[in-house]
């Protein structure tokens, strides 16, 4: 090994992040919306969902090839659309959206400590929002301490809830298999709620993108960022379809769609009693603290290359620092918090999967225009592009009619979002123009 390699994430560590955040967003985070809305068919959502993702994963790597930004800058976008404004917003379009990534696993990692500890208030104050802040404190200074700490715990973490999700989705499959309960819901797949299902879950299979931007910090990155990229993807669809599967057989719509945050612990109650309930719910804090991590660990490192590149402020890190500065960090974790504290689950789901709609779209658009210029075959992004675009409208539509309240946060949060991105970007052009009225009164 050379010495420039020390240090560095492996394919275990690569695979990790990725994994990471998939099985943390997906089984522990939003089935219990995926499923209240799908029924049976949830496992076909997340499935479908991770299908159009894998699209969107195959047209960022090839256009990785074809860029020299390695990936973990938005220069890549620069470089293809010639537009630095455009390429900057969808770069600030992301860092928000892994916000609200951190913020659903830190919700979710809340709400399982709340059910083991069988506490809801503490001197009438609740305590989901206190530990989900403390949650993202505490691998806030997990990240602070650097790549190689940040690498080892996401694979102890990773290891340790997959060996315990296998063994309790098998066991209650076959559980379900014995007492003829396991359902599929072929039925349900035709509907327009499927296809709005699988919108609200496009915010559990943005994992993999986050090996993207560790490029530098992973070893042989070349050969063993492709391979992290798919096989994470890989993984969270067999993890996720066993247990929504599991979920929807074992557990009444009714139960899921009162406490869809702990849904999974709730399934395992019929054939492992107390115990397998406790059991999966320690998994869901590993889970979910993993994915807190990786996506903590991968957007800082993504929003140094923006500050390297003069598309954030200067004050918000330092840009001579080699990985991602400890301001930059404690920021995104000041931020997630914040959202995590006074969100709604079904808010912040629904604000990441259409962040992530965007950008994956994009990047699948990018990979079909562009597709003689490398190794691309066409057909590939051109799914990835008609799946998002298919996705996104239906979603604001479900919010609109279904959850008007999540549907007007969602909208003035985006145009606030977009609204600070404008006067960023365009902040010369509008300093010109007062400088011009001045002059002319």
């Amino acid at each position: 090994m050379s010495d420039e390699d020390d240090g560095k994430l492996g394919l275990p560590g690569a695979v990790s992040i990725g994994l990471g955040g998939m099985i943390g967003g997906g089984v522990f985070s939003v089935l219990g919306l995926v499923a209240t809305i799908a029924g049976s068919a949830a496992w076909a959502a997340f499935t479908a969902a991770s299908l159009v993702s894998m699209c969107a994963g195959y047209s960022y790597l090839k256009l990785n090839e074809l860029s020299d930004s390695k990936g973990g800058s938005v220069t890549m976008f620069e470089s293809f659309v010639g537009n630095s404004t455009i390429a900057g917003m969808v770069g600030w379009t992301l860092i928000v959206g892994y916000v609200g990534a951190i913020a659903v696993y830190a919700f979710a990692f809340g709400s399982f400590a709340e059910a083991l500890l069988g506490l809801q208030t503490v001197f009438g104050v609740p305590i989901r929002p206190f530990i989900s802040v403390l949650a993202v404190a505490g691998f806030v200074g997990l990240n602070v301490l650097g790549a190689n700490a940040t690498g080892t715990s996401e694979e102890i973490l990773v290891a340790l809830k997959l060996i315990i999700l296998l063994v309790i989705s098998g066991w209650g499959l076959y559980y379900g298999y014995t007492v003829d309960k396991l359902a599929f819901g072929f039925s349900r797949m035709t509907s327009v709620s499927f296809v709005t299902a699988i919108a609200i879950s496009f915010v559990s299979f943005q994992g993999w993108q986050l090996v993207m931007y560790d490029q530098e910090q992973i070893k042989n990155a070349a050969t063993n960022v492709p391979r992290a990229v798919y096989i994470s993807i890989v993984g969270a669809i067999i993890v996720d379809s066993m247990i929504a599967i599991l979920v929807t057989s074992l557990v009444p719509t009714e139960t899921i769609a009162q406490h869809p945050e702990i849904a999974v612990a709730r399934a395992v109650e019929p054939f492992i009693g107390q115990v397998g309930f406790v059991a999966v719910a320690i998994a869901a804090l590993f889970s979910t603290g993993s994915a807190i991590n990786g996506t903590l660990f991968s957007a800082a490192n993504f929003a140094q290359g923006m500050l390297s590149d003069g598309l954030l402020p200067e004050e918000v890190g330092d840009t001579q620092a080699s990985g991602a500065s400890t301001r930059m960090v404690v920021i995104l974790g000041v931020a997630a918090a914040a959202l995590t504290a006074y969100g709604s689950l079904n808010g912040i789901t629904s604000f990441g999967s259409l962040a992530f709609m965007v950008v994956f779209g994009t990047m699948s658009y990018l990979a079909f225009r562009h597709r003689d210029e490398g190794d691309i075959t066409g057909v590939v992004p051109a799914i990835g592009a008609l799946g998002t675009i298919v996705f996104f409208p239906l979603l604001l539509w479900h919010l609109y009619t279904d959850e008007p309240g999540v549907f007007s946060a969602v909208v003035l949060l985006s145009v606030a979002v977009i609204a600070v991105e404008l006067v960023y970007f365009k902040r010369d052009s509008i300093e010109d123009g007062f400088e011009t009225v001045e002059e002319q009164v």
